[in-house]
């Protein structure tokens, strides 16, 4: 799972956080086309307003295919965000 927030100095800036967007959901879709299971979306507050950026899940085999992929993505490319990488453990999964 992949989080990431806007880095300041681009908040304000509405034509190339809009043209990032573009560019992340095309990113999106050549993935799903790949046959790469991923969910992305934005984070937004209990009024719906959003600005709490956003997260990102990738079904991969190793955390290092998921990171390899995820430095893919036009906003890690462009350094408009600023981005953690953490590996998911299904609690239930492994307690079986």
């Amino acid at each position: 799972m992949k989080t990431e927030f806007i880095k300041k100095e681009y908040l304000s800036n509405i034509k190339i956080k809009k043209e990032m967007i573009k560019n992340h959901i095309n990113w999106l879709k050549k993935l799903k086309a790949e046959g790469i299971n991923v969910k992305s979306g934005f984070l937004i507050d209990q009024h719906k307003k959003p600005g709490g950026g956003g997260c990102l899940i990738i079904e991969c085999k190793t955390y290092r295919e998921a990171e390899k992929i995820i430095k893919s993505d036009p906003m890690i490319k462009n350094d408009i965000v600023n981005w953690k990488l953490h590996e998911w453990v299904d609690i239930l999964k492994n307690n079986n």
